[in-house]
């Protein structure tokens, strides 16, 4: 069976690159399945004002396996979509599997899998991991219906992402699937799934976790918040709930690990403001909220409520083979999110086995059973996120209780299902 991934490949930054790469990893070790990644080489528009390149890295998610990467499509040049239709066709594919994660997308895939959804016998698959966009364009639902609606076979990660899809599409008659079922030919299929655990980071055995803390002049108990910078990740409420602990006690350190999203470039250049320019404007126009997420500057609370000297913060894009150290020197990740759809931060943290410390928003009341894999605080409510840090020291999560949630959202599973086979 032959399988194109298309979305973005290891050279980028991310999360939905590390999801592809491991996605495509886990098919190509099943036994008959030949994969391929078919890449971006530009994912945005021009006027997009970010560096997407992954620079720090020296290894890649694909190490050690075989698997093609063949970075052709181009956002800015239509001519590239069809090249892209054209290599995906001489792959003779038996599935192509979109990466789906930001609705400005929609043009280059909604272009692409429509002509792909014309070959006989090929099954065009939508990996979905939202459907409202977490940022508010007037044109986000319209794209997103636009490039959905050219599939039949949807991936969705839980349940309000699939009650989402429904309501996207009110006419289709959809079949949801799940775990272990046969999805009809023919149909409109949702296959609801989870977001499965990364194992790309993972433990490492010879590492001194107490020097390192020691180093960095961190406390006994450690919080982590990680990825990138971005409103809806609600550091702003970490840092401030963070700020209520420290009044209460004096053994706790903040870890604050990521790029801030939208300073990666550099602003003395005038391309970076010519760039900055003219994507103000589409803001200006787009947005539903006047507030622009550019300008959220959370990591000044820091000073305002005199905190550096109580918080690590690496205000940078983590090379994977960092990522380890943050983890394991943390006692439980922070996701004091606004919004939430299923978190490669909150995989990647159940391989370390880390208790999860999340507000009630989106899929975590699904996810995490209070008081059993994490806890959880009420949205908005900045004491009861203290409370909930405190609680997870004075009654800490027991890690078995998280080996036994991760049984079974293995990737191997994952993609059996992705390929509709019981093999």
């Amino acid at each position: 069976m032959n399988i194109v991934c298309f979305g973005p490949g290891p050279q980028f930054k991310g999360g939905i690159q590390n999801y592809n790469s491991s996605l495509a990893r886990a098919l190509d070790e099943i036994d008959g399945v030949e994969v391929t990644i078919v890449s971006w080489t530009q994912m945005y528009p021009a006027i997009f004002p970010r560096d997407l390149i992954d620079r720090s890295s020296r290894s890649s998610v694909l190490e050690g396996t075989e698997i093609p990467v063949k970075y052709i499509t181009n956002y800015n040049n239509p001519l590239t979509w069809s090249r892209t239709v054209k290599e995906i066709k001489a792959c003779n594919p038996d599935k192509v599997i979109f990466q789906w994660s930001l609705a400005i997308q929609g043009p280059p895939i909604g272009w692409i899998a429509k002509r792909l959804e014309k070959i006989s016998g090929l099954e065009v698959i939508m990996d979905c991991h939202f459907v409202i966009q977490k940022e508010g364009s007037v044109i986000d639902s319209w794209l997103t219906k636009y490039a959905l609606g050219k599939v039949r076979t949807i991936v969705t990660h839980a349940s309000q992402t699939t009650a989402e899809v429904k309501e996207l599409f009110p006419h289709r008659k959809w079949s949801v699937v799940t775990d272990g079922q046969q999805r009809q030919e023919k149909s409109y299929n949702i296959v609801q799934l989870y977001h499965p655990v990364y194992n790309l980071f993972e433990v490492k055995e010879d590492f001194d976790v107490d020097q390192f803390k020691e180093e960095n002049k961190l406390k006994e108990h450690v919080f982590l918040f990680f990825g990138f910078i971005r409103k809806y990740k609600g550091l702003h409420h970490v840092i401030r709930a963070f700020k209520e602990l420290t009044d209460r006690r004096d053994d706790v350190s903040l870890i604050i690990c990521g790029e801030s999203f939208w300073e990666t470039l550099d602003n003395s250049k005038w391309s970076t403001k010519v760039k900055n320019f003219l994507f103000g404007i589409a803001q200006n126009i787009l947005l539903k909220k006047k507030e622009k997420e550019s300008d959220y500057r959370p990591l000044q609370l820091l000073d305002e409520l005199q905190l550096r000297s109580e918080v690590l913060l690496k205000n940078d894009y983590v090379a994977n083979e960092e990522v380890h150290r943050y983890f394991q020197s943390s006692d439980a990740i922070l996701l004091f999110y606004e919004y939430a759809t299923p978190s490669g931060v909150e995989s990647i943290s159940y391989n370390f086995r880390l208790p999860i410390l999340a507000t009630a928003v989106g899929h975590f009341p699904d996810t995490i059973v209070d008081g059993t894999h994490g806890y959880l605080a009420r949205p908005g409510d900045i004491t009861h996120m203290a409370d909930v840090m405190e609680r997870s020291i004075t009654s800490p999560i027991d890690p078995g209780a998280i080996d036994d949630k991760i049984k079974g959202m293995s990737w191997h599973n994952y993609a059996k299902v992705i390929l509709n086979s019981e093999s």
